[in-house]
């Protein structure tokens, strides 16, 4: 058995182990997840993924690049297909696109981040990611898992508006007293805090001064909201901002991970983290209908090697 970093599982769901707490999205789990579907409405829960546009958000990421394909020496946009076949009716349009696949909403794979961490005791700390490995896992198991399963949404936007704020736990169980959530182990946590709203209200020309002083996000330097990450058992977290935790986030001090709660959830406890997802219209109907949970459908592409993936996740209530 490896060695392994405080506070983290390695090895509780088997030395091999590469997609974490995606364990507990069991087949019974599943089964109750889907008793949320009464109505059968659903809800797209992506942004376009050009938006939020430009680069103001992250200046290493850039909107979707698309061209039409060369099809010998022509471009693939109303092609006559009697170019192809003599005498063939018809025309054919085929395109490629240039993605980076934490531009939009996105899934992070366990490879996103990792750390320095001496895991065979041999005195010398190597890179590694989630359960000891290296290179880190990627989309592929989230995708061909069939990821689906319960989603328990927190209204953080009710509760702060548009404000910047770092969310603990003392702040978050007064929210989930407030609002009667109850989470359990093999849920999906869905953090609403308006922020994908703001942006798609943008139409593709984000104010940067908006993008980066708006939302909640949550606490990572506040131990207590760590540990209740890891005691309540969830199966991964999502949100509507930049990056689930409040971002920049706080200065830590020597040693300490810059994102402490992306070092956590993926390089600790194996839970994946959801990024820029549109939860507005489904919060606004689970408020209305005085619900919290739905039913949610939320695969990666299936992107071998990949660290992290575009995505359309669907609420179905």
């Amino acid at each position: 058995m490896k060695r392994r970093p405080p506070d983290a599982n390695w090895g509780d769901y088997g030395a091999d182990d590469r997609i974490g707490r995606l364990n507990e999205l069991t087949s019974e789990r599943v089964v109750r997840a889907a008793a949320e579907i009464r109505t059968g409405e659903r809800f797209c829960l992506s942004l376009r993924l050009d938006y939020p546009g430009g680069n103001v958000v992250f200046p290493f990421r850039h909107p979707p690049e698309r061209q039409d394909v060369d099809r010998k020496g022509y471009p693939t946009r109303d092609f006559p297909l009697s170019r192809a076949v003599e005498g063939a009716e018809g025309v054919v349009n085929d395109d490629l696109v240039t993605l980076w696949t934490q531009y939009s909403t996105q899934w992070d794979a366990l490879g996103h981040i990792g750390s320095h961490f001496d895991a065979d005791g041999d005195g010398k700390a190597e890179v590694l990611y989630y359960n000891g490995h290296y290179p880190g896992p990627d989309v592929d198991g989230m995708a061909t898992l069939g990821l689906q399963g319960r989603g328990v949404l927190v209204d953080l936007h009710r509760k702060y508006g548009d404000a910047k704020v770092a969310v603990s736990a003392a702040m978050l169980d007064e929210v989930l007293r407030e609002q009667r959530v109850i989470v359990e182990p093999g849920d999906i946590l869905a953090l609403h805090t308006g922020w994908a709203k703001l942006v798609d209200g943008m139409h593709g020309a984000p104010d940067k001064a908006v993008i980066h002083n708006s939302s909640a996000g949550l606490d990572g330097r506040d131990p207590a909201l760590l540990n209740w990450i890891a005691q309540t058992g969830i199966a991964a977290i999502v949100a509507d901002n930049i990056a689930v935790e409040a971002f920049p986030p706080k200065a830590g001090g020597p040693g300490a991970p810059y994102l402490p709660l992306h070092d956590l959830c993926l390089f600790k406890l194996g839970i994946n983290l959801g990024e820029m997802w549109y939860l507005s219209e489904l919060a606004d109907w689970l408020r209305t209908n005085g619900r919290t949970r739905f039913f949610l459908t939320a695969p990666p592409l299936r992107l071998p090697g990949h660290v992290g993936s575009p995505v359309t996740p669907i609420a179905t209530v």
